[in-house]
């Protein structure tokens, strides 16, 4: 079927209809963008893609909303709204326009849901409150997404529109930056693996360029690696493993000796020639060559051990 219109509500817009258009207008590009309340082009019809609007959801009829009761559940019981609709019809056909590998778009599918989709689908049900998010609620992406809207007293009559036009690009950087990202992991995952391997019993873990590889530890349970070093430009760097995303605790912090020293000062505290910087957080270091940076690695383990 040829998709020539994707009709959206008009007026002020939220996170999850703008969200839904960055999906469709990558896959249906010819289509033309219509927000509108015209009771008309608010039922479906051939070539026709209606979401967030229109008390109904079926995924036949091409018409995806979430207002009306009952409303659409995911299989666990929590709302859908209509990125989340629009996502589970349409996800692995986008991530696959995306170029993202066929064997790995069930999984990134499935990871954008749960990390990306669903919570913007529970705010704006209002089944999690943005107060969650403590003292950044007005910094998460809902929220900035929503002070794109055109001020009350802005007097043109296409306000709403021009300004939902105008954050539909900023949505696409956010929504194609955080799929290029999961797609980075799973393509880091066999190389950290293949040097999981070759670290063997060691508690330091070689790389040959920076890349994700905190899921790939775990995936591999290799609990006993404390540092992570690589090359960085023409510098080497050593650096702490998170607990999670949720915090900066790690499994070992770099020597204490060492917090905010730079040069001279670094290479005397360490007595490693080269050693250039340490964050004073403890979490990385740098070195000017593998040899020193392999030299400080197993300093530290020493002392966290």
């Amino acid at each position: 079927m040829t998709v020539t219109q994707l009709v959206t509500h008009s007026g002020g817009f939220h996170a999850d209809e703008l969200m839904s258009s960055v999906i469709l207008t990558q896959l249906f590009p010819q289509a033309d963008l219509l927000r509108t309340r015209d009771a008309e082009l608010l039922t479906p019809a051939a070539g026709r893609i209606i979401y967030d609007v229109g008390r109904d959801f079926d995924a036949e009829a091409q018409i995806f909303d979430h207002h009306q009761r009952p409303n659409p559940l995911r299989e666990d019981g929590q709302p859908f709204s209509s990125f989340g609709l629009i996502w589970a019809h349409y996800g692995r056909a986008y991530l696959a326009a995306m170029g993202v590998p066929e064997a790995d778009v069930d999984a990134i599918h499935t990871s954008f849901d749960t990390k990306f989709v669903l919570p913007i689908d529970l705010l704006d049900n209002g089944a999690m409150e943005p107060s969650v998010a403590g003292p950044l609620s007005i910094l998460t992406l809902p929220s900035l997404l929503g002070s794109l809207k055109p001020v009350f007293d802005d007097p043109s009559p296409t306000a709403d529109d021009d300004a939902f036009h105008a954050a539909l690009p900023i949505a696409r950087s956010f929504i194609e930056a955080f799929v290029q990202n999961l797609a980075a992991k799973y393509r880091a995952q066999d190389l950290v693996m293949n040097a999981i391997a070759d670290a063997g019993d060691s508690a330091i873990l070689e790389l040959p360029m920076g890349m994700p590889y905190r899921s790939a530890l775990e995936k591999a349970e290799a609990d006993h690696i404390l540092f992570v070093v690589n090359p960085r430009g023409g510098d080497w760097t050593l650096n702490g493993i998170k607990l999670s995303n949720d915090t900066f605790e790690q499994r070992a912090d770099l020597p204490a000796a060492w917090a905010g020293l730079t040069d001279a000062a670094l290479e005397d505290a360490s007595g490693v020639k080269g050693a250039k910087f340490c964050h004073n957080a403890r979490f990385i270091a740098v070195a000017d060559t593998r040899d020193a940076i392999l030299e400080m690695a197993k300093i530290a383990v020493e002392e966290a051990k």
